[in-house]
Formats: C-alpha cells, sequence, structure tokens
C-alpha cells in the first residue's frame, strides 16, 4: 500500500506521466535483484523520481538501527546505478525514500546524512498525504491509483 501512496504522490503532485512500480533493471543477473519500489517520469519536463519506500507502521527498523541505515544506503546506491544507466535522457532525478513512522534520533539523523536522498518521513511524509486527501475532495475522476480512490470514496461520502 505504501507504494500506492508514493505513486499517487508523483503522478497526482508532482506530475509524472508515467508511474511503475517494483521495477528492476533489465538483463537479470545479480543487478536485476536490486528492484526499485517505484518510479515516476515526466518527459515533459525531463524530471525522474526514484523512491524507496518502507511503511513500517510501527516504525522503521530492520534488525537494527545500524542495518536499516545500512540497507536504505545500498537501496539509494542502486537508485544512483539505475539512472546513471537507464535514465539518461532524463536531466533531473530525484532520489527519495519514503516512509510514515521513523523514530527521531539515530535513524533520522543518520539517514539525513545519505547525499542526495530526499526524506519524505514523519511529518513530511504526513503532509504529503494530507495534500493528496485534499485533492481527493476536489476530484472525482478516477485517476488510475486504488490509494487515490480510496481517498476519493472517502472524501465524498455524504454526512
Amino acid at each position: 500500500m505504501g507504494e500506492l501512496v508514493v505513486g499517487a504522490y508523483l503522478k497526482l503532485r508532482l506530475g509524472c506521466a508515467f508511474v511503475d512500480y517494483n521495477v528492476r533493471p533489465p538483463g537479470g543477473g545479480l543487478e536485476g535483484l536490486g528492484e526499485l519500489d517505484v518510479v515516476g517520469l515526466d518527459p515533459d519536463t525531463g524530471r525522474a523520481y526514484l523512491c524507496e519506500v518502507t511503511t513500517h507502521i510501527g516504525g522503521l527498523l530492520i534488525v537494527s538501527n545500524a542495518e536499516t541505515v545500512q540497507r536504505v544506503r545500498k537501496k539509494h546506491a542502486t537508485q544512483r546505478n539505475y539512472a546513471a544507466k537507464h535514465l539518461k535522457a532524463f536531466p533531473n532525478v530525484t532520489f527519495m525514500f519514503w516512509s510514515p513512522v521513523v523514530p527521531v534520533g539515530f535513524l533520522t539523523r543518520e539517514l539525513a546524512k545519505i547525499e542526495g536522498l530526499q526524506l519524505v518521513i514523519n511529518e513530511e511524509y504526513t503532509r504529503r498525504v494530507a495534500e493528496l486527501q485534499e485533492l481527493a475532495g476536489s476530484k472525482a475522476h478516477d485517476a488510475g491509483n486504488d490509494f487515490f480512490r480510496a481517498l476519493q470514496i472517502l472524501e465524498h461520502l455524504r454526512r
């Protein structure tokens, strides 16, 4: 579900004409194992968004704090490699990490040190979902994203 949240934001707020999920580099082999959770492309502006998404409701933690940071760094390296090899036609690439609940302290400090990675965590994640909620209240067309459609239904309920 977290990927659909991000996909809705890329499409409806950032204007991506194409949004794809669980994208694997072509060619297979070991490189093909490193998937990208969400990729958004806007060919008209030359913008691309590569997003890692971790939706742990109880808080981001993979084994340990240090291991969590290491895995996010590795995913960011996968994003950068993918962009360098496959998105040469997109001069503006943004790398993002989305997670609704990240414990403030070690994790937020260390994740903020990852150069070139935009964090959409905690309050920023909430703010962006709120933008989608507001948009859902003013739109009735089906945007082709199940998360956004659910927001539309909730926003248009008769009270």
